[in-house]
Parts: structure tokens; C-alpha cells; sequence
């Protein structure tokens, strides 16, 4: 890479800092406005505000707070570089915007992206004056546990937006106490008119916090943190998994299977739960009398008489007989043993509401982690699959399998009607988060995935 072309990169890195300034407060505020929508029902997180547990709530506090830091680095971030490229820089943009073929970036913006800037700004403002009230900026939502081990781990736990605000330098971390407890922006105007460029500043601010003796403790009891918190993610994943199958397992052989088997014996029971059945095994029993008679016919066997093949019809009855007998047993089964793997499940969902919150957080981790493109490729892939052109046929699949499972007839008109109707509704949902969701949170995510779709 020559010297030019690494110059060329820090310059596009330096004029994208307001945009990626604004994005990341962005999606703070965002993140924020999801746990009031997912937690507290719309409504300002506080421990009135939703029905949980002290460490819950304690764990919602650290969240705020991490994110309203963010938000406010980067409000001072996006300012002082926006006055910046007004200020100093217009004629050479002008002439980078000539050479590089009219390109958007660091440049005077049009009208759209002028709105998409205002709209986040007004959404951030929003969240910023509903938590500059002293009961968020002073004192925690309820008084922190030291007895419980996992409260240290949510208290510590930090989202990819949050994380970006600890490596900022001091600078900029300018929220001091007013008289009222009320956290304010304490920007006097030297810090505003200083008579060096606050990048410069900034610059040794960062030399300085990586110099600083604890920043290596700092980095590792970071990771620590993020490595418990991926540790009880995945267990937590493999619980929702392994409780399930085990409980339907047990249930099967050990207590839903005895019953079964007591209740319907080989003689005071039907053979067939369903129609389907019945003709599946009539199907298999006319084939074998036609193989045994081809076969004769051939000379692969030797030639048998009527009473023999009658007599050859009944033992391949029989076994038929028990066959779709122990087949319908198991479907009997299946429904019992299935509605005790759902109670198992709902109970490890319902005792573990501080794992799901920090599996919550990783799986957002992964998520805010993702490139734009990586983005864009799991949600063609997804889309493809359940409501693409060929999605009919694995529906079909997947009911049929079901109703197999549960010892039901196949509907074939149920069968259609479903995949005729629910693939057009998981479609407009999908579209419907696109354009809602997706497109507020990462635009350009949005923007390569119609790329890729076209």
C-alpha cells in the first residue's frame, strides 16, 4: 500500500468522524428505547416502571448509563468535527468533491441526508432530556447487591456502542453534578475556543490512557467480563435445548410410555389412528401378494399354490398389524411426552429472567458485530428459505413431518391453505422490520441488502 493511498484512507476515515459520531449515538438511543419498549412498556426505565428483581433493575442502570455516556461523547464528538469541516476545510472539499467524481462523503449534504441527520438528532435530544432527571443521572434505580455473583457481571456489562465510549479520551468525558443532582455538560467556552485544535488533544489524551499503568487491568477485566457473559449465554442456550429433549425422552419411555402401552393392548385396541394409515398398510400388503405372484411367474422362486400364498398374506398381515399398532402407540406418545417438553421449557424461561437478559445482550453483541454485508447475507438467507420460490415445499415437508409425528391425517387443503397464507404474512413482517426497524438502525445495511436482492 503506498504512502498516498494510506493518506487517501485516513482523510475518507477523518471526513466519514461526524457521520459515524452521530450513527453510534444513534444506536445508542436506540438501545435504550428498545429496553423501555421490550422491558418497561414503552415507558422511562426505572424500578416503577416494570415488575423485576433488584439485580435486574440493578443491571438496567449500568445499561442507561453506559449508553447515555456514549450519546454524549459522541454529541461533542459530532459537533467539534462538524465546526471543523465548516470552518476550515470548504475549499479543500470542494476540491476533493470535484476529483472524487461528486462523492457524498465530508461533504455539503443534500436534503435527505440533511432530514436523516435532523431525525436522529431530534430522537437523541428526546432520550437525552427524558434521563437528565436526577433520579437517572445521580442515583442507581435501586441500591446495588454485593451478595449476588451475577450482579457483577450485568453491572458490567457492556454493549459494542458502550464499549466504543471507554476508549474515548477524557477529553471528552465533560458530565459534572449541577446543584440540583441533575447531570449537565460542563463545556465552558475555553474548552470551546482552546487555543489548539481539540484533535490534537485528543490525540495525546488517547497516548496518555494507553501509556496509564491500570489500562492493561482495565482491558483485562473487560475481556473477563465479556467471556462470563458468553459463558452463561451458551449455557443458557444449551439449556433451552437439552431440558426439552430430555424431559420428552424421560416422559416417553418412563412415564407416558407405560400408560400407553397398559391402556391399549394388542386386543382391545384399533390398529390404525387414522385413515392414512389404513391405506398405507393396505398399499404395502398388496404390493407383497404381487411380488410373491411376479416372482412365481419369473421363476425366481418356486411355484406356490393359492393356500400358500394365502397363508404367507396372513403372517405378512400380522406383522403389518403390529407394525402400524406400535406406530400409532408412539404417536400417542409423542403428543403427551411433547406437552411435557413445552412445561419444561416454559420453566427454565420463567426461573431464568437474568440469563435471558444477558443472553439478550450478547446476542445483540453479535449482531451490532456483523459487517453490513454479513447483514444483508443472513437476512436473503432467511427470507429465501421460508418465504422464497421454493419455501412451499419444505412447509410441505415440515407439515407433513409434523402430522406423521402426532399420529393426524394429512390435510392436504390445511396444507395448502397454510402455505398459500403464511409465507405472505412472514414476508410482510419481514418488510415490515426492514423498513421500520433495520432501516433506522443501519442504513447501509439496508441499502446492501437491495443491492445483493436485485
Amino acid at each position: 500500500m503506498t504512502f498516498k493511498s494510506i493518506l487517501r484512507a485516513a482523510n475518507q476515515w477523518f471526513f466519514n468522524t461526524p457521520e459515524r459520531a452521530l450513527d453510534q449515538a444513534y444506536k445508542a438511543a436506540l438501545m435504550i428505547k428498545a429496553i423501555e419498549d421490550e422491558h418497561f412498556k414503552g415507558k422511562k426505565i426505572s424500578r416503577h416502571s416494570g415488575e423485576y428483581s433488584d439485580s435486574v433493575i440493578s443491571y438496567f442502570d449500568s445499561e442507561v448509563k453506559n449508553y447515555l455516556k456514549t450519546i454524549k461523547i459522541r454529541l461533542a464528538e459530532f459537533k467539534s468535527s462538524r465546526s471543523v469541516f465548516l470552518n476550515s476545510d470548504t475549499k479543500r472539499l470542494d476540491k476533493r468533491r470535484i476529483n472524487s467524481n461528486n462523492s457524498s462523503q465530508g461533504f455539503p449534504l443534500d436534503n435527505e441526508q440533511q432530514s436523516i441527520i435532523i431525525e436522529k438528532l431530534d430522537f437523541v435530544d428526546t432520550i437525552l432530556k427524558r434521563y437528565s432527571e436526577p433520579e437517572h443521572s445521580v442515583k442507581s434505580l435501586v441500591p446495588l447487591s454485593q451478595d449476588q455473583e451475577k450482579q457483577i457481571i450485568q453491572s458490567s456489562i457492556n454493549q459494542p456502542v458502550a464499549a466504543d465510549a471507554k476508549n474515548e479520551p477524557k477529553s471528552l468525558q465533560r458530565d459534572v453534578f449541577s446543584k440540583d443532582g441533575v447531570i449537565t455538560d460542563s463545556d465552558s467556552i475555553s474548552d470551546k475556543t482552546g487555543v489548539l485544535p481539540r484533535s490534537i488533544l485528543r490525540t495525546f489524551n488517547r497516548l496518555q490512557q494507553e501509556l496509564d499503568p491500570k489500562a492493561e487491568e482495565e482491558v483485562v477485566k473487560n475481556f473477563r467480563n465479556s467471556k462470563l457473559k458468553t459463558v452463561i449465554s451458551l449455557k443458557f442456550i444449551l439449556t433451552l435445548i437439552i431440558v426439552p429433549l430430555l424431559t420428552h425422552q424421560i416422559a416417553k419411555t418412563f412415564i407416558v410410555g407405560p400408560i400407553v402401552d397398559h391402556f391399549r393392548t394388542d386386543n382391545q385396541s384399533g390398529i390404525f389412528l387414522n385413515f392414512e394409515l389404513e391405506e398405507e398398510a393396505f398399499r404395502e400388503l398388496e404390493r407383497f401378494e404381487q411380488e410373491l405372484k411376479f416372482k412365481g411367474l419369473i421363476g425366481l422362486v418356486p411355484k406356490i399354490s393359492q393356500e400358500e400364498i394365502e397363508e404367507q398374506l396372513k403372517e405378512k398381515a400380522g406383522e403389518l398389524g403390529q407394525e402400524f399398532r406400535d406406530r400409532g402407540n408412539d404417536a400417542i406418545k409423542n403428543v403427551f411426552a411433547d406437552l411435557l417438553s413445552l412445561v419444561g421449557f416454559v420453566l427454565v424461561i420463567a426461573t431464568n429472567k437474568q440469563e435471558i437478559v444477558i443472553l439478550k445482550s450478547f446476542i445483540d453483541d453479535l449482531i451490532y458485530g456483523l459487517s453490513d454485508s454479513a447483514k444483508a447475507f443472513i437476512i436473503i438467507l432467511f427470507t429465501d428459505i421460508f418465504v422464497g420460490f421454493h419455501s412451499p415445499h419444505g412447509w410441505e415437508v415440515i407439515l407433513s413431518g409434523i402430522s406423521r409425528h402426532l399420529g393426524l391425517p394429512e390435510n392436504h387443503d390445511f396444507i395448502f391453505l397454510f402455505i398459500a397464507t403464511f409465507p405472505v404474512i412472514l414476508d410482510s413482517v419481514f418488510k415490515y422490520w426492514i423498513f421500520r426497524y433495520l432501516n433506522r438502525v443501519s442504513p447501509s445495511a439496508v441499502a446492501t441488502y437491495r443491492n445483493m436482492n436485485e
